[in-house]
């Protein structure tokens, strides 16, 4: 079911705070909360949200993972007691770094919790937030007035992003060798996410289809950290051998969770983490994208059966489950070198992608976590 007009246009507008780093008031049928990102916060932010607060003092909110990386067990969202003279710095420190020895105080947190988070992951920020009282008579009194958001809405903000993907422009464009057709879509957050068409693909059989995350450090600067340049190359490689077939370039930088955050999970990875558990860490989980985007643009291509080039299984059935017939995988395996032999590992035995050739190079790995 697609969103009202006036709840998507709140959520759009609640995202548009949250990434500039402004706070909104998250609603639900009896209560409501003021939420603001940890993520950017400065001193004078924080002065200002205890004093719209008042009396209520703020809480930490952090997910699951991120609790289970602070110590505390819990299946959820999580409320983290804060002292009174907690400056930004150490609230930022307590949301996102990789060691905390302070003793805390558990706070139980309502549905509203899972709304503020997954506000939070739409707009990159980090999953971590600053939660204080919602009296709206004090919110309205703000200039300008905070902006609002039921609960409910943000829950279904991603599923109206996908069924609200529309075409907006293409050309054809000479590459190395070959020539793709740019097709650029806009979704209902406004992203703008592109398909590399090549040759004139037969919609009747399987199309053979890689959905390919953005990886700017790869992708355009070459970072050997990584092997996702190596399959973007791979993939257009064997499309234009092949004669025909699409890339999705799909805005879901570091598995979903934005540049700013994965660049923050490498940093974690060279203190000693590997990209499953940097992930955690941060309170996200090992994978946060969504493929409903990319089967609406397929089917708006006219493509609903594909074989798809991945290494990943759990891609073949996202995209399955969101309405498009996968009849096969095609394997796409980059060079493994010293520095991306730890991170192919890692998905490797972790995350379950089948890298079978970095198994028998580097021997002694286990496919369990």
């Amino acid at each position: 079911m697609l969103l009202g007009e006036r709840a998507q246009v709140a959520v759009e507008r609640a995202l548009s705070e949250f990434r500039s780093g402004r706070p909104v008031l998250i609603t639900s049928a009896s209560d409501a909360m003021t939420a603001l990102p940890v993520d950017g916060m400065t001193q004078g932010m924080l002065v200002a949200f205890r004093r719209l607060s008042r009396p209520v003092r703020p809480f930490l909110l952090v997910t699951g993972r991120r609790a289970h990386a602070m110590g505390v067990e819990t299946s959820g969202p999580t409320g983290i007691a804060l002292p009174d003279f907690c400056s930004a710095g150490e609230i930022f420190s307590l949301a996102a770094g990789s060691r905390t020895s302070c003793h805390l105080d558990v706070i139980a947190v309502g549905a509203r919790a899972r709304a503020a988070i997954q506000l939070a992951k739409q707009a990159h920020r980090l999953p971590a937030l600053l939660i204080g009282g919602g009296n709206s008579a004090v919110m309205r009194a703000c200039e300008p007035p905070l902006v609002a958001v039921p609960a409910e809405a943000v829950a279904a903000c991603r599923r109206a992003a996908a069924a609200a993907v529309s075409f907006a422009a293409e050309v054809t464009i000479p590459l190395s060798g070959f020539s793709a057709r740019f097709v650029v879509f806009r979704d209902g957050n406004g992203g703008t996410p592109m398909a590399l068409v090549v040759g004139s693909p037969d919609l009747t059989e399987p199309v053979l289809v890689r959905l390919h995350s953005a990886c700017l450090t790869g992708d355009v600067f070459g970072s050997r950290r990584c092997d996702c340049g190596d399959q973007l190359h791979l993939a257009l490689m064997q499309l234009a051998q092949h004669g025909s077939g699409i890339v999705l370039y799909l805005e879901q930088e570091g598995r979903g969770l934005g540049l700013v955050n994965k660049i923050r999970t490498y940093q974690l990875q060279d203190e000693g983490l590997d990209t499953v558990d940097a992930n955690g860490v941060l309170g996200f989980e090992d994978d946060e994208r969504d493929y409903g985007i990319a089967a609406r643009m397929l089917q708006t291509l006219g493509c609903t059966r594909v074989r798809l080039m991945t290494n990943n299984p759990s891609k073949l059935e996202e995209l399955s489950r969101a309405g498009i017939d996968v009849s096969g995988r095609v394997p796409l395996h980059g060079p493994i070198t010293a520095d991306n032999r730890r991170y192919l590992a890692a998905k490797a035995a972790r995350s379950g992608h089948q890298l079978d050739h970095v198994f028998s190079e580097l021997g002694g790995i286990s496919r369990d976590p």
